[in-house]
């Protein structure tokens, strides 16, 4: 895919610096208060089986 963009001029787009509006403060207090209630819970590793038609084949 890069090899595709280059050759018809496109690069990758990083910024070369971070934004100056960029609040700071504002981004920690996100992460900490919104950021766990938007991530997903991990799954925890339950005993089972795969078998879709045999749950408790054992």
């Amino acid at each position: 895919m890069a090899v595709l963009l280059k050759r018809h001029g496109f690069s990758c787009q990083v910024p070369a610096r971070r934004a100056s509006e960029r609040d700071e403060e504002a981004v920690v207090g996100w992460v900490k208060d919104t950021w766990p209630q938007v991530e997903s819970p991990r799954r925890r590793g339950a005993p089972g089986s795969c078998s879709r038609t045999r749950p408790s084949s054992r």
